[in-house]
């Protein structure tokens, strides 16, 4: 049986994005291996992975926390993808791709997060979602 955040298409676009970032990085220098490489990374998998931890909680309240933390990563994500154009890893065109997906999933997250603001305000349980 598929939870119900399986369903939710920020956290698909997460997936995704997760994918795609796992191929750029596979093409990084060697020396880039545990530095950029490994926090990009880790940035990317913060997303979907908060989302699912945050669904999973008894209250909004906490749900909204561990959205924060997914949106910070996002941000983080989208920080280290202008430093990988910097450093010449990538070029323009894909820099260009990569960054919209980081801000589609972004927006998503907004959009979520307004919306489990507004349950706070009600008393609603994450549960109840």
């Amino acid at each position: 049986m598929k939870s119900k955040y399986t369903e939710l298409e920020v956290w698909q676009k997460g997936r995704v994005l997760v994918r795609s970032i796992y191929l750029i990085t596979k093409e990084f220098p060697k020396e880039e291996m545990f530095v950029l490489n490994q926090q990009m990374r880790r940035s990317v998998i913060s997303i979907p992975s908060n989302i699912a931890e945050g669904l999973g909680r008894n209250s909004s309240k906490d749900t909204l926390n561990f959205l924060f933390i997914a949106n910070g990563s996002a941000n983080e994500l989208e920080t280290q993808l202008y430093l990988c154009l910097d450093l010449e890893y990538i070029n323009n065109n894909l820099f260009e791709l990569k960054l919209q997906e980081i801000i589609t999933v972004k927006k998503l997250l907004a959009g979520f997060i307004n919306y489990f603001e507004k349950l706070v305000l009600k008393g609603t349980k994450s549960s109840d979602f």
